[in-house]
């Protein structure tokens, strides 16, 4: 009786406590499985030179995007993949907060694992996980600047 008693007590617990969220953790809601904070941040615009053409961009409001900004001025040689993006492996590791958006967006500034910077210059639909780190402000001839080859661009603090 004192075991059938003790096993009751000890389900009821498990039942209240699952209920109620017993996870300490459940406070900082900001886990790997939701993506940063994608507000703009204050003061976060940035230039993208490519060639003779410039772009802004916004940065948004993350630990990665701040890391990201504390780098720049940087020019670097992007690398051409899948005709839809530009991509550069960066010195030194960033902050991760990875997430699948589901579609990448022309302009998209994002972060694939936590070192390889990318620039998407199409729209498309994606498996893959990335830190977003900002947007270009206007994409009116993002696509046709950065070309079909490697290319060299600098990002600056504006």
């Amino acid at each position: 009786m004192k075991h059938s008693f003790l096993m009751v007590v000890a389900f009821m617990t498990m039942i209240v406590c699952s209920a109620s969220s017993c996870d300490k953790n459940d406070d900082n809601s900001n886990t790997n499985n939701t993506p940063e904070n994608t507000t703009p941040m204050a003061n976060g615009k940035i230039k993208i030179k490519v060639g003779s053409q410039t772009f802004t961009a916004t940065l948004l409001d993350n630990n990665s995007a701040k890391a990201f900004k504390e780098m720049l001025p940087l020019t670097i040689n992007m690398v051409e993949l899948n005709n839809n993006e530009k991509y550069y492996d960066l010195p030194n590791s960033l902050p991760t907060n990875s997430s699948n958006p589901g579609t990448i967006k022309n302009g998209d500034l994002m972060l694939y694992g936590s070192k390889t910077l990318v620039l998407f210059y199409k729209t498309f639909s994606t498996s893959y996980s990335y830190t977003k780190l900002g947007v270009v402000d206007d994409i009116t001839g993002l696509a046709s600047a950065l070309g079909s080859g490697n290319v060299t661009v600098t990002f600056e603090k504006q």
